[in-house]
């Protein structure tokens, strides 16, 4: 076993690759390590950082082992994110290396950032005096160190005047240490009013932190209720208590609006944890949560595994979306992640939607979440009205995809100066492109799916393995010019429509994939909530939190589309995609309605939304996934198998449903072909796990891997823990 003791001789070390265990490695006379150092190990040839773990020892001749590297001047990782570490990985059946690499994504910040070299004012005097040299000593009065270019900025003159300064001795160069990457927010900085029942639930989440012991609240209000400011009070609770905070967010253009919202109630912004980050800054904010420095980090899933140093509340916002499923290396959901983390740390956390997930819904239920309800909007402003449109009986013209009741609404919503948005979710021009002539259809060569054309840029995509090609004049299969069609609609095509329409009208598209990432995102986003369009037309990403002050109507041009699969949580996708995008509207006060192309109104998920009543839909759903047996009442586990060729994938899948043990809780379905049985080359099949909830999924499968057939050749197996996706 490892102690606190200065000198040991040998130490287990977590490595970030797939790695089952921590490597022995020997500790050189005159180093010292604890559990939790951060190291640097040979691995192979390679040197690589990795973790002093727990536990013993493996018992290797002395003389074989290879010496710890380099002991780094960083803060240990605790004995929570630890534990945390080792779950994540027993739980979702990932090496616990590959885990670890996740806390250690950024190698540059293992080293102390570097002080900065500064200015400080001396006793000395100039020897005389110019106007410029005034301002540099009037901003320089109160002995605060500054650097060079920051005093000849904030006195507005060129940095040769404060060198003139210091040459005469009148500023002494000293050492400044690295500047925070944001300000210390400030709990009492702004005390919001808040509406009854809103102040009910802060209370209830400043009592839950104040205890300072783990429990999950689900904070369950319609959309515009004000959940932010609710959850932002239990923010102002754990930092009075001097814990750090993070805040979860599914959606990167999302956060510029957030930390916004954060500013105008803490006074500062939280430091921002995502994929978009500038990796200097990514080094700059992970070193300064493990020191403590940061407070408060709003970011993506990935933040989840920041070394904090006092973490005491994670908030997880929109906790429904999707968005907090991995699907990559090691699959998790971040949301079910960070109650495990509030577990294990002993401290709060809180769940907040418009439309909880059913799990979240049942464990609260249940009594293992307590539950705050916000069931009107801020300022009593009203909830849309909200109605379907029968596409059977009121069909758009040939070659459109818009009723003419949309359109009429759509048109009244100009007169009045206010915005429409129509939310189909779908990228791009069409889902398919074929040849009028031969039938020939645009197919991924590496993927079994459409290509999608993407007019704006001339271009058909793969929306699974990116594959792009430009798009012909001609069909490449009968050489036919001009015969190519567009089949469906995708946002591009309906923006086509739009404009003819409404040629006047502002109009702008909005979609993960346009030109500009996120950064254009976040502007149009602005530019939609400050006025300047008229018509917006997005996928899913419109749903989320966004708030649109002139926003009354909102049309969803193809509700059927997400109820058209196998996913036994599509009606639940559904409802709450909808309830969401619906509720852009009208956040304001201003009289609003959504509107739902649909050619199934009586579907019970239309019904629910159109009705507005949220707990019949949930009580329908939760009781037919009682009855199935699916989560949250049972357990589902996904195993794909992949391979260069058909034959590999499908024969390795069938050695592993061969092995399977027998188990009275636990059946095997499959192996299938993946519904996307190719993607970027590889075949795939499937075999889907299913169970009673207390059933021992995790040790099933693993005897399940173990007694199959080795892995060979280009075979790859992922396993799937509480899968979210079934293609």
């Amino acid at each position: 076993m490892i102690e606190d003791s200065p000198f040991v001789a040998a130490a287990p070390v977590l490595v970030p690759m797939p790695a089952e265990r921590p490597y022995t490695y020997a500790v050189p006379a005159g180093m010292r390590v604890v559990p939790g150092s951060i190291v640097r190990v040979p691995l192979g040839p390679r040197q690589v950082a990795g973790i002093v773990w727990d536990g013993a020892v493996e018992k290797v001749d002395a003389k074989k082992l290879r010496p710890i590297e380099q002991v780094f001047d960083c803060p240990p990782i605790d004995r929570a994110m630890r534990r945390f570490v080792d779950w994540v990985a027993q739980y979702t059946l990932s090496p616990p290396g590959m885990v670890a690499r996740m806390l250690l994504r950024a190698p540059e910040a293992f080293d102390p950032e570097p002080w900065i070299e500064g200015l400080q004012r001396t006793f000395a005097k100039p020897d005389r005096m110019t106007e410029a040299r005034t301002r540099v000593l009037e901003t320089a009065e109160g002995g605060l160190a500054w650097t060079r270019s920051g005093l000849a900025h904030a006195a507005g003159v060129s940095s040769t005047v404060v060198d003139g300064l210091r040459a005469q001795g009148v500023f002494e160069t000293v050492m400044i240490p690295p500047r925070p990457v944001v300000a210390a927010p400030d709990p009492g900085y702004t005390v919001p009013s808040l509406m009854p029942d809103q102040s009910d639930a802060a209370e209830m989440l400043r009592a839950n932190v104040a205890t300072g012991t783990f429990g999950v609240t689900l904070l369950d209000g319609v959309t515009g209720s004000g959940k932010t400011e609710v959850y932002f009070e239990a923010v102002a609770a754990a930092l009075d208590r001097g814990k750090q905070v993070l805040i979860l967010l599914p959606e990167i253009a999302l956060t510029h609006a957030f930390l916004e919202r954060f500013q105008e109630r803490f006074g500062a912004k939280p430091a921002e944890w995502h994929s978009d980050l500038p990796p200097r800054m990514r080094e700059k904010v992970w070193r300064q949560v493990a020191e403590g420095g940061v407070r408060v980090v709003a970011g993506a899933r990935s933040a989840l595994f920041l070394p904090f140093r006092e973490l005491g509340l994670i908030v997880v916002d929109e906790e429904h979306d999707p968005a907090y499923k991995q699907e990559d290396r090691v699959f998790y959901n971040a949301r079910d992640m960070a109650v495990v983390r509030g577990h294990i740390g002993g401290f709060p956390v809180v769940l907040a939607s418009a439309t909880p997930s059913v799990e979240s819904r049942v464990n609260a239920s249940r009594g293992r979440y307590s539950r705050a309800v916000l069931s009107a909007r801020f300022a009593e402003a009203a909830l849309p009205d909200l109605k379907t449109i029968d596409m059977r009986r009121a069909p758009p013209a040939r070659g459109g995809f818009l009723s003419p009741v949309l359109l009429g609404q759509m048109r009244q919503t100009l007169a009045k100066q206010e915005q429409s948005l129509l939310f189909l979710n779908r990228r791009g021009y069409a889902p398919l492109t074929l040849c009028r002539v031969c039938g020939h259809r645009f197919g991924c060569p590496v993927c079994s799916a459409w290509l999608v054309e993407h007019r704006f840029r001339g271009q058909l995509v793969c929306h699974h393995c990116g594959h792009n090609e430009r798009r012909p004049e001609a069909c490449p299969e009968c050489g036919t010019l001009d015969h190519l069609v567009a089949c469906g609609p995708g946002v591009e095509r309906i923006a086509e429509e739009v404009v003819a329409h409404f040629p006047d009208a502002r109009t702008i598209v909005l979609s993960s994939d346009l030109m500009g990432g996120v950064r254009r995102l976040r502007l149009e986003l602005e530019a939609i909530a400050n006025g300047e369009a008229d018509i917006v037309i997005g996928t899913q990403l419109v749903a989320k939190g966004h708030n649109f002050p002139n926003m009354t109507l909102v049309g969803v041009v193809d509700v059927d589309l997400g109820l058209a699969n196998g996913d036994p949580r599509a009606a639940e996708r559904t409802f709450q995609l909808l309830s969401q995008v619906t509720g852009r509207a009208g956040r304001t006060g201003k009289k609003s309605l959504g509107l739902l192309q649909t050619f199934q109104p009586d579907h019970p998920v239309m019904r629910a939304i159109v009705s507005g009543d949220a707990e019949a839909f949930y009580e329908r759903e939760i009781a037919e996934r009682e009855r199935a047996g699916l989560p949250p009442f049972g357990r589902l586990a996904g195993v794909i198998v992949s391979a260069a060729t058909r034959a590999e994938a499908e024969g390795h899948a069938r050695g592993l449903r061969r092995a399977a043990p027998q188990a009275s809780d636990l059946f095997v379905l499959g192996p299938a072909e993946a519904p996307l049985s190719l993607i970027g080359g590889r075949h795939r099949f499937r075999l889907l796990i299913q169970g009673e909830r207390r059933a021992d999924m995790q040790g099933f499968i693993r005897t399940m891997l173990a007694e199959g057939p080795n892995i060979r050749g280009s075979v790859r197996v992922q396993v799937d823990i509480d899968p979210q996706s079934f293609l």
